[in-house]
Formats: C-alpha cells, structure tokens, sequence
C-alpha cells in the first residue's frame, strides 16, 4: 500500500451495490467495501465516498420491479432509499469502528461560490476527525443530472477537484475501458486516440455508462488529479491501485 498518506476519493456505482436482480442493496458488498475502505483509513488514507445506489434501495419498497422511467417515480425511489443506503453503510463501517457522514449535494451547489466553500469545509473539518468516512450523493429528490445522466460519475470529478484530491477511483461492473478485443487498455495518456473505443453501455441500474465516466476522468485529470476506473466486484483492487499495481483504466495526471 501507498506509504505516503492520500486523501482519495472514492465513486461506487448502482451496479457494484446493489443485488444481482438489481432490486435493493447487497449488504455483502457494502461490508466488503468498507472493510477496504476501513483498512485505507487505518493506513492513514483519508477516504471520500461519492455514491450512488439510493434508487435502487428504494425500488422494493416502493413494489417496482424494475427502475421507472417516470422522473417523479425515480425521484420517489431515491427520497426512500436514501435512508437505506445510509443506514447500510452506517452499519458496515461501526463494524470497522468508523462513522458516516452524509452530504446531498447537486452541481447548482457545487457552482456557488459560497455552497461550494462551505461543502469544503465542511469536508475538511470531517476528514480530520480521522475516523468519519463522509459519503455523498447528489441530491435526486430535487436534481436531475444523476437520475437522467450521469450516475454520479461527474460529481465524482466535481468533488475530487473541490477538496484537492490525490487519487479518484471510480469503481464499476466492468474492469476499465476495453479495447475492441474485450481486453483492458490499462493506461491512456491521451483521451482522443481511446474516443472509438467508447460504447453508450450500462448496466439496467446504472445511467452513466462508459461514457460519463471517461468524461469524468478527463475533468479529473485537467486538474491534477490521477484517475483508475476498475472493478468493484472484484476484492481487493483498492489495496493493489495503492499500491500502484496496474489494476483496471490508469489516467495519469496531467
């Protein structure tokens, strides 16, 4: 693991946290995330978590059995099942004797001088408590950007630039970007010579895809931050990315 002490922020998208028919949150893999995330803190890291899965939480409570395409059905699922998802990570990171924090922000936020400063600070002032793990989500009971667009992996960008990250690892069902082989590029220097390799694909949960998290990436990167795309269904990776072992989509910065 990295020796030098990061301040990372980390993006988990619908697909990684919820069930395998999409409909509520897998608890087994939020305790295994916070338990990497946990050993990342014990290590010295200071960790930020932007994540989505509050519709998908929602979904069953509601009785849906699949993600509604209705703005005001979706908005619905997430005003539910954003307690869920609190309250799943709260649980899993007092097993890994942390706290949570939430933030509900949306880019209107983040564009204001005076609620982007204070987002800041409020974040500065939690990461050195040493023990609290702050986790973010836009705000989907009133925005619209991650229901309809992006699923979090802008804000993600937006975030890692807002408290000067050292790191943003974006956590996904796939390995990184693929080559039209199937197989992993694992290093892009330049976003234009990858562009073809693009595909508008997704997961049934997820609203952002490939696309939005390259885009994601190259915000990230124009601001001095490195970027890994990678698996999170895969154990582990986050020690491996730290260690700087090659692991998923590596996007050096500028």
């Amino acid at each position: 693991m990295a020796k030098r002490s990061q301040r990372i922020v980390l993006k988990f998208g619908s697909g990684i946290l919820s069930q395998e028919r999409g409909i509520g949150l897998s608890r087994r893999q939020i305790a295994r995330l916070a338990r990497e995330v946990g050993a990342l803190v014990r290590a010295g890291h200071q960790c930020v978590i932007v994540s989505s899965g509050a519709v998908a939480a929602g979904l069953s409570t509601l009785g849906l059995d699949a993600r509604p395409k209705q703005l005001a059905a979706k908005q619905a699922c997430a005003a539910v099942g954003q307690s869920q998802l609190m309250h799943a990570y709260a649980s899993a990171f007092a097993q890994q004797g942390l706290a949570v924090a939430q933030l509900l922000l949306t880019h209107s936020d983040l564009d204001s001088r005076t609620r982007h400063d204070n987002a800041r600070n409020t974040l500065d002032h939690l990461l050195s408590r040493g023990h609290v793990v702050p986790i973010i989500n836009e705000n989907d009971s009133v925005a619209v950007e991650e229901l309809n667009f992006g699923d979090n992996d802008r804000l993600s960008a937006e975030v890692a630039s807002m408290v000067d990250a050292d790191l943003l690892i974006i956590l996904t069902s796939v390995d990184g970007l693929l080559d039209a082989a199937g197989k992993t590029v694992p290093l892009v220097r330049d976003f234009a010579q990858v562009a073809h390799l693009i595909r508008d694909e997704k997961g049934h949960l997820s609203t952002g895809g490939m696309v939005t998290k390259l885009q994601a990436a190259q915000l990230a990167v124009k601001a001095g931050i490195p970027v890994n795309i990678a698996s999170g269904r895969k154990a582990g990776l986050l020690y491996q990315i730290l260690a700087g072992k090659r692991v998923g989509t590596s996007f050096p910065a500028k």
